[in-house]
């Protein structure tokens, strides 16, 4: 299993193929579809996060309020990820180098990832208290004006895992086998 701590350079993702599993340390920042058309909208220099080696989540997190901390984490899974292509060619050009997800991506996000150096990472359905378990700490929500399911949680993790290459830098796809 390669560990894989953000943020991502080329260099730590250029051997990954599809089919190894991956775990990641470090920040991750969930986004779904309103998210990620009000990234593209605002602009790589007006989002409220640096998107240069990043690591998206397409997840719509549990969370609910807590009187100390503010936020807490009742679980995080991943949604469907196609949902997302028609935006993820412009956020992969803004630096992200990682994306998580559920189920496939189209061939421009496939192309997209191979001319940018990143790869696309399938989160296992069904998983959503285990990958909780791997949240240490939620530093910082943006937009939470579009809800708590599309706001962008950014997240400290550690071990965030058990995650599989779907498709890799290379143009390779568990999709297309």
């Amino acid at each position: 299993m390669k560990e894989l701590t953000t943020p991502v350079q080329f260099e730590d993702i250029k051997d990954l193929k599809a089919g190894d599993v991956v775990n990641i340390s470090g920040k991750i920042i969930t986004a779904r579809d309103q998210a990620h058309k009000r990234l593209i909208e605002k602009g790589k220099d007006e989002i409220p996060c640096n998107l240069k080696g990043a690591v998206i989540f397409h997840a719509g997190p549990i969370i609910t309020k807590d009187d100390n901390s503010g936020f807490k984490m009742i679980a995080i899974g991943p949604t469907t990820s196609m949902r997302m292509n028609p935006y993820e060619k412009e956020v992969i050009e803004m630096g992200v180098k990682v994306i998580i997800g559920k189920g496939g991506m189209d061939e421009i996000v496939a192309k997209s990832l191979k001319s940018e150096g990143a790869i696309y990472l399938v989160a296992v359905g069904g998983c959503a208290a285990l990958y909780v378990d791997s949240i240490k700490e939620i530093d910082k929500v943006n937009w939470l004006d579009l809800g708590m399911p599309e706001a962008l949680w950014e997240l400290n993790v550690e071990n965030f895992g058990p995650l599989i290459v779907a498709m890799d830098s290379h143009g390779n796809s568990l999709f297309n086998k």
